[in-house]
């Protein structure tokens, strides 16, 4: 959510962002916030003038009284004054829930890097990282591969639970393992504060944590309970610090934490019906970081980076590709998302993505800093995904497959693998 003073200030400037996301629609919502923002200000003008009335009236009829003269008709208009202010501060309430409806919708500016474009077709591929594998052999896809050598179990999932779930077991649940345990120390060594969090939020903390499309499409709600199971734990770090103000001195922020998540996958891409690339429960690494609005790009390069830095310590063939201003989620500034090789399809495919919110996400959560002189700003937020375990053992397996079948475990994640340096057929 931006600052309701940019709109107050520069409407032109917020409107030509929305066109730079083709989101004409929105334009009304610029115009209605101004409208409404004027009405408010009028209203709360006279609840003030009702007040300053009721502090004069209420002399004159101590005056009055001592006068021993009739103050009867006015305590008649002294008595329906709090009526006509309850009434007034209904107003307020409407025209401010008004105002926070339309500003929930107005995306954030973006960043004068962010490639114009309408949708994912024209985001802009700015960097390769990595060399394709020779294979002299048919090369197959991840669920081929894995079923055949015994290691997953799609079948029974749909049965138990249904498509979008799996089971996975032997040598490649501990791969799966060893990626939780690779990811971790290398966030750690980074100087980011491990944290182990829920995996459900209420409803205050998982509406301002995401964006409306989010909501609709991605969010699984808890029955007859006001909670939501979170899609990544970047919800639950970053919710945590919903209503709380920040010592300066504290900043950065810079958490990180493994957890399962879980995601309805609903819009263009659905699910997969079997597989392991976009299912609705999986593992994933996550960061975070809350920082002085000054720094937050500084930090944007340092989360890209380090997801660059997993991907080519796996020798995985990766690509940088960063996204367009009609495929940005409304709360971002900007995004690059990290995309892995398939030998198979002989394309690219996400397999993590960096995020800056500048202050957006943090003034719809209330998440401010504090200097010592006592001055107050909303804090920036990043998030970035260091590693989401299924695609990456999707990239591996496709990456590190053999013409016997097998899968060559990458060198970084020997010493997780209680010296296994294959997975081979479970007999």
């Amino acid at each position: 959510m931006i600052d309701v003073n940019l709109i107050r200030e520069n409407p032109d400037l917020v409107k030509e962002n929305i066109r730079k996301k083709f989101q004409d629609h929105k334009l009304r919502l610029v115009d209605e916030i101004i409208e409404w923002d004027k009405e408010l200000k009028n209203v709360r003008s006279s609840a003030e003038t009702l007040r300053h009335r009721r502090n004069i009236l209420s002399e004159e009829i101590n005056k009055l009284k001592k006068e021993k003269k009739d103050a009867s008709q006015i305590l008649q208009e002294v008595k329906e004054i709090p009526e006509n202010i309850k009434k007034i501060e209904e107003t307020v309430y409407h025209l401010e829930s008004r105002i926070r409806s339309n500003m929930m919708q107005i995306p954030n500016i973006i960043n004068e890097s962010v490639p114009i474009g309408r949708d994912g077709t024209e985001n802009v591929e700015s960097k390769r990282i990595g060399h394709f594998k020779f294979m002299d052999f048919e090369t197959k896809n991840h669920v081929e591969i894995a079923e055949a050598l015994g290691v997953v179990d799609f079948e029974a999932s749909a049965k138990t639970t249904g498509n979008g779930f799996y089971y996975l077991q032997g040598d490649l649940a501990l791969l799966n393992q060893a990626l939780i345990r690779f990811a971790v120390d290398k966030m750690v060594s980074k100087g980011f504060q491990y944290v182990e969090t829920p995996l459900m939020l209420n409803g205050a903390v998982i509406m301002n944590v995401t964006d409306l499309n989010d909501m609709t499409n991605q969010i699984f709600k808890i029955q007859d309970e006001d909670l939501y199971m979170i899609g990544t734990s970047e919800h639950s770090l970053i919710g945590r610090f919903i209503n709380s103000v920040v010592p300066e001195e504290r900043l950065p922020v810079r958490h990180t934490s493994y957890s399962m998540c879980f995601r309805k996958e609903i819009g263009s891409h659905g699910i997969d019906e079997k597989g392991l690339f976009r299912t609705h429960q999986f593992n994933k690494i996550e960061m975070i970081v809350l920082c002085k609005p000054e720094e937050s790009m500084k930090f944007f390069e340092e989360l890209k980076g380090i997801t660059i830095e997993i991907f080519s310590e796996l020798e995985i063939p990766i690509r940088v590709l960063e996204i367009c201003s009609g495929d940005l989620g409304d709360l971002k500034h900007c995004q690059v998302d990290i995309e892995a090789w398939s030998p198979k399809k002989k394309e690219y495919y996400e397999v993590g993505s960096c995020s800056s919110l500048t202050d957006a996400q943090a003034r719809r959560l209330n998440i401010k800093s504090s200097s010592k002189t006592g001055n107050r700003q909303y804090v920036h937020t990043l998030n970035n995904t260091a590693c989401a375990m299924s695609r990456a053992m999707v990239a591996i397996i496709e990456n590190y497959q053999n013409a016997d079948g097998s899968i060559t475990i990458p060198k970084a994640l020997h010493p997780f693998m209680h010296g296994k340096k294959k997975i081979e057929r479970i007999e």
